[in-house]
């Protein structure tokens, strides 16, 4: 098994909505906001290639959105998925598998593009497309709040296509390297996969750890909808990753993709700053 990160660029929010009750005067040292309050963030991926699966772990914004939609979130930087998986010398043709943690714009846009004649089609012809139904539901039902996170058009294309499937919350049906954990305070139903990679178990940490920043447990998104939940789940996780030695991989730190762990007085913390490459 082979691990890579896809790097899709990187795009702009609120500062205080990532950052929910912590300070500004706290947590502007971590990521400096623009004038406007917004910070970068990433908007990364990864790439299993395992024997004849190449599995492609969230897909970034795409690009299909229009001008208005992307004023508000400045999508930036020279990567794009196209351009991360190419350099591995592979195509969106050659992914097997799909796996959406949710279905949030900046997680699942790049699943559908938009074709000359306006189509909305499956931007991976070949892959087949993993959520769960649990979160299905709650994305094409949206509440209020996530209304604006949940598109139609990045999610009713991928059910009409035939290409979707379902997994069950610690199932090991994409692969068996792959367990399909679940965590629930940021949106019903989000999978945080955990890798087992020879000896290592790698968390793909979503939203529940977006950054590194976020480890601490008071750092809990304003997003998140359930928030108290959230912290009942990263205090599970932390434990958990603690005693198993486990490595954490950031979607939106802005710098750091990996890290390790290590238990503090002051709770659990980051240890050494890593990248896929050097594992």
């Amino acid at each position: 098994m082979k691990l890579h990160t896809i790097d899709t660029g990187y795009f702009k929010l609120d500062g205080g909505a990532m950052f929910g009750v912590v300070p500004k005067s706290m947590w502007q040292k971590l990521n400096p906001p623009d004038e406007r309050n917004m910070c970068t963030w990433s908007m990364r991926c990864m790439l299993i290639e395992d024997g004849k699966q190449l599995i492609l772990i969230d897909c970034g914004l795409g690009n299909k959105q229009d001008e208005k939609f992307f004023s508000h979130y400045e999508p930036h930087g020279e990567a794009s998925l196209e351009k991360s998986l190419n350099k591995l010398g592979f195509s969106r043709n050659d992914i097997t598998d799909v796996l959406l943690t949710h279905l949030h714009f900046d997680h699942c846009g790049g699943a559908i593009e938009r074709t000359t004649d306006g189509k909305l089609v499956p931007a991976f012809s070949n892959a087949t497309y993993w959520s769960n139904e649990n979160h299905w539901a709650w994305a094409t039902q949206p509440n209020a709040r996530e209304k604006a996170s949940f598109l139609k058009e990045n999610i009713l294309p991928i059910r009409e296509s035939g290409q979707l499937k379902f997994a069950e919350a610690g199932s090991t049906v994409i692969n068996p390297n792959i367990i399909l954990n679940i965590a629930s305070g940021h949106t019903e139903s989000m999978f945080t996969p955990h890798i087992k990679a020879g000896d290592k178990t790698i968390v793909y940490c979503a939203d529940l750890f977006p950054s590194m920043a976020h480890i601490p447990l008071p750092y809990v998104m304003a997003y998140d909808t359930r928030p108290l939940l959230t912290l009942d789940e990263k205090q599970k996780l932390l434990t958990e990753a603690i005693a198993g030695n486990y490595l954490f991989f950031f979607e939106h730190d802005r710098v750091v993709e990996l890290c390790s762990l290590k238990q503090t007085e002051r709770g659990v913390r980051e240890e050494h700053v890593l990248k896929l490459s050097d594992l």
